[in-house]
């Protein structure tokens, strides 16, 4: 396993993972990271944005997964995670757990707070971000822009 920022060629790749995890969850739907017209080149998109990246995981030479961290709301320091997907084949591995750590570590770096939103629909990510100390919020945070989510979390960084 290793973990890099992600690359031009990585683009494609990625994109697939998130949409076809996403088609698979039935999730294939307006609001949701399915259509987000960043998909198309996220490696351009984190690297234009100032204390942003997006990391992807590989196996076996493999990319199988990625994670992302861009500013939210930068007057309060608060960044967002993002776009945290893994192939099924790199699921139940504990791959999702070091690519939240490096995401993470990266976050405390720059930011205050970390956001995030998704669906109660995914147990097992919300399960990860709540060992991670992530708190649940009874609604998203002004600028949110995934409608079709409804478990909006927010941790304290250090």
């Amino acid at each position: 396993m290793f973990i890099r920022e992600i690359s031009k060629e990585d683009n494609a790749k990625v994109k697939k993972i998130i949409q076809d995890s996403l088609k698979s969850l039935g999730l294939a739907i307006p609001g949701t990271a399915y259509f987000d017209p960043q998909l198309n080149d996220l490696h351009q998109y984190y690297n234009n944005l100032e204390h942003a990246k997006y990391w992807v995981v590989e196996m076996e030479g493999e990319v199988v997964g990625g994670i992302g961290i861009a500013p939210f709301n930068e007057p309060e320091k608060i960044c967002e995670l993002q776009k945290l997907y893994l192939s099924s084949k790199a699921q139940g591995i504990g791959l999702g757990k070091k690519i939240m750590e490096t995401a993470l570590s990266f976050a405390s770096e720059h930011y205050e707070k970390c956001y995030l939103e998704t669906t109660h629909d995914l147990k097992t990510a919300c399960i990860l971000y709540e060992k991670f100390g992530f708190t649940l919020l009874d609604k998203p945070l002004s600028g949110s822009d995934h409608s079709a989510m409804n478990a909006w979390y927010l941790k304290e960084l250090n």
